[in-house]
């Protein structure tokens, strides 16, 4: 057996002489040995000072090594355990082997078999450590890997967020804008982390489905035909319809885009859906993306004064819009002079309003 330089090993027997032949052989290689007469007593020493080698009898009273094992093997699971067994415990020791154990040694044993027994356990035990340890390498490569996928994949997301509004001019930092505001309602409201940064990320592609949409009826200086409205208001399932087999993982971001005109009476669109069967992520970029358009040009109408989108939001109010995010807004934003994302025309026009 090769040298151990002080690696700790347990031995447990219930008979002292016993112990103390395999203690001074474990020593003579360069252990640091301790003892225990049961299973109980070794339990007591593993959660004091775990030792990566344990050599345990079999039978002994109080808990015997089977029981130990089973103990050992659920809360040390990178110990090595040897068993010490009778002959006529061999059957035993063999269901130990299948339950964890690394090697056994029969009584009576010679101390040439109990170290190459030993040296056998450590070197098992290395190799689950070296398996353990490429595991952790490859979990790491795993998650590095997806994290650039991820970060490809928000590039991708962003540049079809670009080619929108390079389509439209008047949606130029619309979704950025809104997904600000949407971020600020979840904060105010208490939401966690998580669901906020996929409101984030919905408030950024809620409009992609206008990539679907006739740039004719985009630009129209007048107004909207019901036909030209029905076909601008179809962004929703466009939108949900191209991101659905990008964001397979993200279901509440295909909610958002698919749901932010839906209302709380009813009469959104496209599912009509009515009250707590609209998405909250989705009620929440509603009313973000409601201020914003209100508060800017659009080719058929000017932009309103910042306090009369403010008062049309609280008119709404569970009527529109979910009143949770309309709350969550005007908490968020008590001064509108402080609105982060207003342009210096909108607060002009605030102001002269």
């Amino acid at each position: 057996m090769s040298e151990q330089n002080g690696l700790a090993c347990l031995v447990v027997d219930d008979e002292p002489r016993l112990r103390r032949v395999l203690v001074q052989l474990l020593e003579s290689e360069g252990f640091r040995c301790r003892e225990a007469g049961n299973g109980v007593e070794a339990l007591r020493a593993m959660e004091a000072d775990p030792a990566p080698l344990i050599i345990s009898d079999l039978r002994m009273p109080e808990m015997d090594g089977a029981t130990l094992l089973r103990h050992v093997i659920q809360r040390w699971p990178l110990t090595a355990v040897v068993m010490v067994s009778a002959v006529a415990d061999v059957d035993t020791a063999v269901k130990c082997l299948h339950s964890g154990a690394l090697d056994y040694v029969s009584k009576p044993f010679n101390l040439e078999e109990v170290r190459a027994r030993v040296e056998q356990a450590l070197q098992r035990r290395q190799l689950k450590l070296d398996l353990r340890s490429y595991q952790e390498q490859l979990e790491d490569r795993v998650r590095a890997q997806a994290g650039r996928i991820e970060e490809l994949f928000l590039g991708g997301v962003q540049a079809l967020a670009q080619a929108l509004e390079a389509k439209d001019p008047y949606l130029r930092g619309h979704s950025l804008r809104v997904s600000e505001y949407a971020v600020a309602i979840a904060r105010r409201v208490g939401l966690d982390a998580s669901t906020i940064d996929t409101i984030s990320l919905g408030g950024h592609l809620h409009d992609i489905g206008k990539i679907g949409v006739s740039e004719e009826v985009l630009h129209k200086p007048g107004k909207l035909t019901e036909q030209e409205y029905r076909h601008i208001m179809e962004h929703p399932v466009i939108g949900a319809r191209i991101l659905g087999p990008l964001l397979r993982d993200a279901p509440q971001v295909i909610a958002i885009v698919r749901s932010h005109h839906e209302r709380m009476d009813g009469r959104g669109l496209p599912d009509g859906l009515k009250g707590d069967a609209i998405p909250p992520v989705a009620g929440i970029v509603s009313v973000a993306d409601a201020f914003d358009a209100m508060t800017s040009e659009r080719p058929y109408r000017h932009s309103l004064p910042v306090e009369r989108a403010l008062d049309e939001l609280r008119a709404q109010r569970g009527i529109q819009w979910n009143p949770v995010a309309v709350d969550g807004f005007l908490g968020a934003f008590p001064d509108i002079t402080r609105l982060p994302l207003v342009t210096p025309e909108l607060s002009t026009a605030a102001e002269h309003g």
